[in-house]
């Protein structure tokens, strides 16, 4: 343990800890700007200096490790001067549009002028006049508010392994941008997000589709339908003020039908329907002997990824929808013969944590005839934003259920949300329907947690399955890279794009780098839904009356023709460099 004294307070923490950390464990708070914990920790904005004693110059807390004896402090004059001219150089070349910029209210550099006391910019730099690349279906770049504390960099480099941006040219030119100058859309960006949620002002942002949904909505020729995917629920709340990981399933069921929708239903039917399936498929191959691992396709991020690095596990990739994508094909097909629509009246919607979502509905694959099954996709952020706009008091709405003919989901289908939960939900209606009796214990506890690789063994009727859950893609290079070089193996493995899973998807509310700092995000709002899956009368996929109900009138039985037809799809090999 190390000894030093911040602003007079003692405080002993292990040695290798930086200023910064420490100053944590006596509540005193160093603001910040590039640092996002254990994603980007370089200080390059200057922002968290502090003063050294007996050291020449000012130090970033961010990076300046402890030692015994160090008297800091973090509150000197030439330290509060250092930091606010810092800020005020960064605002100099700023596009300062913040009423109407994405980030407005939730931008980390608006909060730190305000908090330093900047009311005016002494200088005027250089303004940037860089093109908006809005190419890409899911996320927008506006270099005109890039800071340059390279957050989008670290965590596409290091925490996905995708890598298509970095940081070009020198000096006052520098800016964030992909090779030869391309736009995301041409690159083998996957969609997944995670820049937007690093980023601490408007400079990343999700494609805007509300305008589509309001148009949609305003016709009177449109049968608009809308479902929400199990993450949202336990994440929309953050955006009204409310406790982070509370499920607000049934008010959001309620501002969806205000907002107009003619019916409003629950991806975690869906989600059932995809265990079906999936599940399906991984009895086929263990009767069959493989090929194995099967690997799960509920996330684009992941199939993307998969489809540009590492094409040679095309074939082990269920060949499944994801259940959004299930849920539209339904919709344009039973519904609309249930209901007597023509599907082409039909507009579906769907509200995704994700928004490698708003790529994948635009696939050439995921159409029945000629009909796209999902017709425009929108973020939680973006629910969230037409909530207000249609003036309804969220907090204070009553609880209202989804609408009765696909309202029903399974706390199966809930945890999808979280990671290892399509595992766990896969794994409670394989084994049950192998061994012919009901489970002693549902719960699955070994393929919970954010650990970003989980592996078992789940004896199955006699037979031991090996199992294997990554989330974030570098974890999932991990996972493959080990298969390939004939480390492990695996029956069927699990992978979600985003670390944490859909939980924490690009598409989520964005919190500041001082509450990521603080809380386990993934873990505060995973638990939120497993809190739902337990209060729920049905946890089983396999045991949703709505399920059974599909399958009894329109598909017969999981795998038939029609199923292959309408819930499942393929995949194609990408180039890595486009």
């Amino acid at each position: 343990m190390v000894n030093l004294t911040i602003d007079g307070k003692a405080v002993s923490v292990p040695e290798g800890t930086t200023v910064l950390e420490a100053a944590k464990k006596v509540n005193i708070n160093i603001p910040t700007l590039c640092y996002l914990k254990d994603i980007n920790q370089i200080g390059a904005c200057r922002v968290c200096i502090v003063e050294i004693k007996g050291a020449r110059a000012l130090q970033a807390a961010c990076v300046y490790p402890v030692a015994e004896g160090l008297e800091v402090f973090t509150n000197s004059p030439s330290v509060r001067r250092a930091r606010k001219s810092t800020v005020e150089l960064i605002l100099s070349d700023h596009d300062r549009n913040c009423l109407t910029c994405p980030r407005n209210r939730n931008c980390e550099l608006q909060k730190l002028a305000d908090d330093l006391g900047i009311t005016e910019i002494p200088y005027e730099g250089n303004k940037k006049e860089a093109e908006i690349d809005d190419a890409s279906p899911s996320v927008v770049r506006n270099n005109n508010k890039c800071i340059l504390c390279r957050r989008c960099v670290s965590v596409c480099k290091n925490v996905q392994t995708v890598g298509v941006i970095d940081v070009a040219y020198r000096g006052i030119n520098t800016r964030i941008g992909s090779a030869f100058d391309m736009k995301l859309a041409d690159t083998p960006c996957v969609n997944c997000g995670q820049c937007i949620a690093a980023c601490p002002v408007g400079a990343l942002y999700e494609k805007n589709s509300t305008q589509v949904v309001w148009d949609a909505l305003a016709d009177p020729e449109k049968h608009v339908v809308i479902q929400a995917a199990p993450a949202v629920r336990a994440a929309l709340g953050e955006e009204f003020g409310m406790e982070m990981g509370k499920c607000v399933t049934g008010k959001m069921a309620a501002a969806m039908r205000r907002l107009g929708f003619d019916e409003v239903l629950d991806t975690d039917f869906s989600a059932d329907l995809t265990i079906m399936e999936e599940g399906t498929e991984l009895l086929e191959r263990i009767k069959n002997g493989g090929p194995f691992p099967l690997i799960t396709s509920c996330s684009p991020g992941w199939i993307k990824f998969c489809e540009h690095f590492y094409p040679e596990f095309i074939p082990n990739l269920s060949s499944c929808k994801s259940p959004h994508q299930m849920f539209g094909a339904v919709m344009k097909t039973y519904y609309a013969e249930k209901k007597g629509i023509d599907p082409k009246k039909i507009f579906t919607v769907s509200i995704m944590p994700c928004t490698a979502k708003k790529f994948e509905c635009g696939r050439d694959e995921m159409e029945v005839g000629g009909e796209r099954d999902v017709d425009a996709v929108i973020t939680t952020r973006e629910l969230a934003s037409m909530i207000k706009t249609a003036g309804i008091d969220f907090v204070n709405i009553a609880d209202e259920d989804f609408d009765d003919i696909f309202g029903i989901g399974s706390g199966a289908g809930v945890i999808f949300g979280a990671t290892g939960g399509v595992m766990e939900a896969a794994l409670r209606t394989v084994k049950e329907i192998v061994e012919n009796k009901p489970l002693d214990n549902i719960d699955f506890e070994v393929v919970r947690g954010t650990k970003g690789i989980k592996t078992a063994t789940v004896n199955i009727g006699g037979m031991d399955i090996n199992v294997a859950v990554a989330s974030g893609l570098a974890n999932a290079r991990k996972l493959l890279d080990d298969i390939k070089a004939g480390k492990a193996e695996y029956h069927f493995i699990e992978i979600m794009a985003c670390p944490g899973g859909c939980v924490t998807g690009g598409g989520q509310p964005i919190v500041s780098s001082k509450v990521y700092s603080e809380v386990d995000v993934r873990a505060v709002r995973a638990k939120g839904l497993y809190k739902e899956d337990t209060i729920l009368s049905v946890r089983k996929s396999h045991e949703n009356p709505a399920i059974k109900k599909i399958y009894d009138e329109y598909f017969e039985k999981p795998g038939s023709h029609k199923a292959h037809e309408l819930l499942h799809t393929h995949y194609q090999a990408r180039k890595q460099y486009i």
